[in-house]
């Protein structure tokens, strides 16, 4: 099962509306079960670095099949994912990337958000992630 074009402009759009909720500027991907990119925005005035942290927060959350911020945590010195983010050429272990799951609970890809702090990235791609 993949995430399609329409459902991933939806959660864009449901991300970029909880940005503007929050006063961030944010880039978002979202990308499908193969962790191929499948819609991108990046909102006016949202820095340029995050771009690419956006796209590999999706990819990673997609690799691993759950939070990037779980992965963090398990990739701390004397984690089980020690030095996790070397491979797959470079990963994003920090919050802003999360599964998204079909009706039947299926991962049918992940979104990637960055342009504020990690607390924000990771509420705006929450609520994407929830909008379908």
């Amino acid at each position: 099962m993949n995430i399609t074009l329409e459902q991933a402009e939806k959660i864009i759009s449901v991300a970029k509306n909880k940005s503007v909720e929050i006063d961030t500027k944010m880039n978002i991907a979202v990308v499908d079960a193969g962790a191929n990119l499948v819609a991108f925005a990046r909102m006016d005035g949202a820095w340029l670095g995050s771009l690419d942290i956006s796209i590999k927060k999706a990819k990673t959350a997609r690799y691993f099949d759950m939070n990037t911020g779980v992965i963090g945590e398990l990739s701390q010195p004397g984690g089980s994912l020690y030095n996790i983010e070397h491979s797959n050429n470079g990963l994003i272990t920090f919050p802003g990337g999360v599964p998204i799951k079909n009706e039947a609970g299926e991962v049918i890809g992940a979104i990637g958000v960055s342009g504020s702090t990690v607390e924000n990235d990771h509420t705006v791609a929450e609520a994407g992630a929830l909008a379908i």
